[in-house]
C-alpha cells in the first residue's frame, strides 16, 4: 500500500476518534445538565448550542471551547467522507442513500456547531446573542417555499429519529466494533448503554420532528422545538420529572456511546 494512502487512512482514523470524542463530550454536558434540572439539584433543559454557551463562561471554557471546535469539525468531515465514499457500505439503493443523506445532514449540524464554538472564541455571540428554534424556524419561513423545507426538515427528524431507535432494537452497531479486546462484562456494559442512548435519541429527535411538521402545518414557527424545548415538554408531562430524567440520564449514554465509539469503532475507510 502507497505511503500515502496509508498516512491518509491513519488520518482519518484519528480525525474520526477525536470527532465521536467531541461529539460524546457535548451530549454529556446536555444530559448532565438535564438530569440536574430533573432531580432538582440545578441545571437547565437546553439543546447543545446552548451547553457550548453556557461552557465559554466556566474555568478553561476558551480551552475546552478550542478543543470541541476542532473535534468537531473533524467529525464532521468524518460524516461528510461516510455520505461521499460510502465508509459504511451501504450501497446506492434506496435505503443507502437515504443513510448517506442522514450522514452528509449530521456534517452539515456538526459543522455549524464547530463554527459555533469558534464564535464563542471571538465573543461573536453576546450576552443573549443565541438564537432559539423558533428564530432559526421563523428565518427559514420567511423565504419562499419555507414551509415546505421546514415540514420536510422535520420529517428528516423523524425518519433519523425513528432509525435510532431501529439500531437500537437490531443493536447493528455492534458490527461496527473492534472487540477482541472486550471481555463479556465490558461488552454487555456498552451495549446496554449504547441501546439506552439510542432510545433517548431517537425519542427526542422524532419529538423535535414533530414539532417542526406542526409548526409548518400551521405556520407558526413558535411551535418549533430544538432540543432544550423537547426537554421542557418531557418536564411538563405527568411524572416528568422521572420521564426527564429517564431520558437525560440515555442523552449521556449516548455520549458515552460516543466515547465508545471514539475507542472501539472501525473508522477505516477502502
Amino acid at each position: 500500500m502507497p505511503e500515502s494512502k496509508t498516512r491518509l487512512r491513519r488520518g482519518v482514523v484519528l480525525a474520526a476518534g477525536a470527532g465521536y470524542a467531541a461529539k460524546g463530550v457535548v451530549y454529556l454536558l446536555v444530559g448532565g445538565l438535564a438530569f440536574l434540572a430533573a432531580t432538582g439539584l440545578g441545571g437547565d433543559n437546553v439543546g447543545t448550542k446552548e451547553a457550548l454557551y453556557g461552557l465559554a463562561s466556566e474555568p478553561f471554557g476558551d480551552l475546552m471551547l478550542g478543543g470541541l471546535a476542532a473535534g468537531l469539525a473533524a467529525y464532521a468531515a468524518w460524516r461528510l467522507l461516510q455520505a461521499l465514499l460510502d465508509a459504511e457500505n451501504v450501497g446506492r439503493g434506496p435505503k443507502g442513500l437515504v443513510t448517506r443523506l442522514g450522514f452528509l445532514i449530521s456534517s452539515l449540524i456538526h459543522g455549524s456547531l464547530g463554527i459555533y464554538c469558534l464564535d464563542l472564541l471571538r465573543d461573536a455571540a453576546s450576552g443573549s446573542g443565541q438564537d432559539t428554534a423558533s428564530d432559526r424556524t421563523a428565518l427559514v419561513m420567511s423565504h419562499q417555499g419555507g414551509l415546505y423545507a421546514i415540514f420536510a426538515i422535520g420529517l428528516v427528524f423523524i425518519a433519523i429519529g425513528l432509525r435510532q431507535l431501529w439500531r437500537a432494537i437490531r443493536r447493528s452497531y455492534i458490527s461496527n466494533w473492534y472487540r477482541q479486546d472486550m471481555g463479556p462484562l465490558q461488552r454487555r456494559l456498552a451495549d446496554v448503554i449504547t441501546r439506552w442512548g439510542l432510545s433517548a435519541r431517537g425519542l427526542v429527535f422524532q419529538m423535535i420532528g414533530l414539532f417542526l411538521c406542526i409548526s409548518a402545518w400551521q405556520a407558526d414557527p413558535s411551535e418549533a422545538q430544538g432540543l432544550g424545548g423537547a426537554l421542557n415538554v418531557l418536564a411538563d408531562q405527568p411524572f416528568g420529572p422521572w420521564l426527564l430524567g429517564a431520558v437525560a440520564l440515555g442523552l449521556a449514554s449516548y455520549g458515552l456511546y460516543c466515547l465508545i465509539n471514539a475507542a472501539i469503532r472501525d473508522t477505516s475507510i477502502d
